[in-house]
């Protein structure tokens, strides 16, 4: 009769999600309407399905909120984890005790996504009041709470009729901004390739994704009442069947029967995710393929494709209870030491689950199957990587393991019980147990750990050795890392055409390549590739190579044993804050680096002289510009007083003698003269035109000067 009654409740709220989403809209009615509406509905659901027991349903929340609100932020998280799971585990070890061992509809559903929304608020909640923003991940700032919940907020927040039943979790910003009516632009702005602001937002139509769902979850429902009868999972209880089955035959059961009683979650996550979408809730933005279709997929809690065809443990546990895994990852996995982190999480999610022993079992087994699959990918996976059909043998034969030893780990779940758990693993000889402590005891000696510490796939190796060898035949002496970062600093350098100037130390005997400007003469991108290649054929060692952005250059001597780090002693400390430095060891060419390092000082102290010598005239023709346009003595009877110098002064009509800043007559500059004798006898309008003229004159000249100014490298 409970799952009768589930069934009701989840159509007919499939069908008010759409009124909720069309007559209730935020731009119709208030927050305080939707959040009222959606708990009325949520404990009408409640009470239909569960008659008296829906009291722990409002139980549980309730002393939550009492915690949350007269708990320090600092220990809330804490308290309320305690409280929750301890009023859980109560439900949960009620049920095992009056009904054990049964699959019948029960309250503990319910109240299991209410403990993952109390905790999850409760962890928001200290976030945003005890830690800082540049201490949080970016999830942890993304669901940060600053402001206590209300009641109506809190309970509209727990009880809501979309995911009461059967989930799927949202985090409570998330649904305080749908609420709000605020979710499609906070998502749309999030994956907009534009600026909002400038848009019109359109509320996109849920109704293609809530009919997809709602159909696939009706064909897994089929799937589930067709074949449940075929393979029922408590045939692996009877004797006569442990009695009659050989060892294959015992693994194909497991398979087969734990895959069908998954399609029973997939029509209730499914239908859930329906639900919700179709009220609203859940959009997640726009598609980044072609930003137009949109995404509804942010509280999915199951990608059964991903599941089913998953060729590893951790892919299927990705694609399962999503919800889950979001929830377990915020409150325990990002919160605990990295070498606890799996354990931990296991343990928790065992703890939520309940305590039949069927849950621990699988929990143990999956864990240990997940350390020996780590193992088992580094030793085996290289050997399938050299072409195209070995990667897509190696996909096929992953997939078809993975099925195998998911049955195997996961039908003690269902199973509940631990005797009769035992006697199945004990039926095919705990052979994928042995399997597993084999590689996790033994073969993982054999896993190679090399200077990349196992990390690094049998490709990147080869690379790197390739480049190693590469470096030897030229005369270099470089790790492949070394090679690796020299690459990478020319390809940054590359776009903005990057050309060489050599300079050199002859005290340390160092030559260095500095990535400049191609203005002004200097060598191109060829001539540091032959400037390279030049010192290479001299046998000498190349160094570090930093990125262009570091402030320091790094130098470390590979067969001297000495390191240490350098700056350009010949340019000025904003140069060398903003260069990028080769460094290049030699041994022979002093007297050439001697050369080469006076005729870049006497290249920069000329360039230096020139850009002083600019900016004094630029800043004296600025003065006197103001001045004689700001005078108008009375000989001229209004009209506007320009002096012109012999020699080509900074006036306005003749900038170095012949319109333009530097003195270089090629400029595209269009100079609009006025000459001194302005007519006594003209009008005031006419000396307003003429001064508006020359003021347009000295901004063009200087829009001309300005870039050629940039352009050299020295904007000071």
């Amino acid at each position: 009769m409970g799952h009768v009654n589930f069934l009701i409740t989840q159509f007919l709220a499939l069908i008010l999600a759409s009124t909720f989403r069309s007559y209730l809209h935020p731009s119709k009615v208030s927050a305080s309407t939707r959040h009222a509406i959606g708990l009325v509905i949520g404990l009408f659901f409640g009470y239909f399905c569960f008659g008296q027991q829906a009291i722990h349903i409002a139980g549980l929340p309730a002393v939550c909120y009492v915690v949350i609100r007269t708990q320090n932020p600092l220990i809330v998280q804490r308290l309320v984890m305690v409280v929750a799971l301890f009023y859980l585990s109560c439900i949960h070890l009620h049920r095992q005790y009056y009904d054990y061992g049964s699959y019948s509809l029960d309250i503990t559903g319910p109240l299991m996504i209410i403990t993952q929304k109390v905790t999850s608020l409760a962890f928001s909640i200290h976030d945003g009041f005890t830690r800082e923003m540049k201490d949080l991940t970016q999830s942890q700032q993304q669901h940060a709470i600053r402001k206590l919940p209300s009641p109506l907020e809190f309970f509209s927040y727990t009880l809501h009729f979309q995911g009461l039943m059967a989930g799927p979790l949202v985090f409570y910003k998330d649904y305080i901004d749908f609420i709000e009516g605020c979710h499609i632009i906070k998502q749309t702005s999030a994956s907009a390739k534009y600026d909002i602001e400038k848009k019109i937002v359109h509320e996109p139509s849920p109704v293609k994704a809530v009919v997809k769902k709602v159909i696939a979850s009706l064909v897994c429902a089929l799937i589930f009442v067709k074949f449940a009868t075929i393979y029922p999972i408590k045939t692996m209880k009877d004797d006569g069947f442990l009695a009659s089955t050989g060892f294959f035959y015992s693994l194909w059961y497991m398979m087969m029967a734990t895959t069908v009683v998954r399609f029973k979650y997939y029509f209730a996550w499914l239908m859930a995710d329906a639900i919700c979408n179709n009220s609203g809730l859940g959009f997640n933005g726009y598609d980044e393929r072609d930003g137009v279709t949109p995404r509804w997929d942010m509280l999915s809690n199951i990608q059964v494709l991903e599941f089913e065809f998953g060729t590893n443990f951790r892919n299927c546990i990705n694609a399962w209870n999503s919800g889950t895994n979001r929830w377990l990852r915020m409150i325990v996995f990002e919160r605990v030491p990295k070498r606890y982190g799996t354990v931990l999480t296991f343990s928790l999610s065992a703890l939520w689950h309940g305590f039949y022993p069927g849950y621990y079992m699988t929990f143990a087994t999956g864990a240990l199957i997940v350390m020996a699959a780590r193992i088992a990918r580094k030793l085996f996976r290289p050997a399938f990587q050299g072409t195209a059909s070995s990667r897509a043998l190696y996909d096929v034969l992953t997939c078809l393991v993975t099925r195998v030893f998911m049955g195997y780990a996961t039908f003690p779940f269902v199973l509940l019980e631990f005797k009769a758990g035992l006697r199945m693993y004990l039926n095919v000889f705990m052979c994928l147990h042995l399997v597993a402590l084999t590689t996790v005891f033994i073969l993982s000696k054999y896993v190679p750990r090399g200077d990349e510490g196992g990390r690094a796939g049998a490709r990147s190796r080869s690379k790197l050795k390739a480049d190693a060898d590469a470096d030897q035949s030229t005369g270099f002496t470089a790790s492949g890392r070394q090679k690796e970062e020299a690459e990478s600093a020319r390809t940054l350098l590359k776009p903005i055409g990057t050309v060489a100037v050599v300079e050199a130390e002859s005290s340390k005997g160092s030559t260095g390549v500095r990535y400049r400007g191609t203005e002004n003469g200097r060598r191109s991108d060829a001539s540091l590739l032959q400037q390279l290649s030049s010192t290479a054929d001299s046998q000498q060692t190349v160094h570090d190579v930093v990125d262009p952005f570091c402030l320091t250059t790094t130098t470390t001597t590979m067969n001297g044993n000495h390191h240490h780090k350098k700056t350009d002693n010949f340019l000025s400390e904003e140069d060398n804050n903003n260069s990028a430095t080769i460094n290049i060891t030699t041994t022979n060419n002093t007297s050439t680096a001697k050369l080469t390092c006076e005729r870049i000082k006497e290249k920069l102290e000329q360039e230096t002289r020139n850009i002083e010598d600019f900016i004094d005239k630029t800043v004296t023709g600025f003065v006197e510009l103001k001045d004689d346009l700001m005078r108008m003595p009375d000989e001229t009877n209004g009209g506007l007083y320009i002096p012109r110098k012999a020699n080509g002064g900074t006036g306005l009509g003749g900038l170095n003698g012949n319109g333009n800043v530097d003195g270089n007559s090629n400029n595209n500059t269009t100079s609009i003269s006025t000459t001194n004798s302005t007519a006594t006898g003209s009008s005031s309008s006419n000396a307003f035109l003429k001064k508006e003229i020359d003021a347009l004159n000295a901004a063009v000249q200087q829009a001309n000067v300005l870039p050629a100014v940039l352009s050299n490298g020295h904007a000071k």
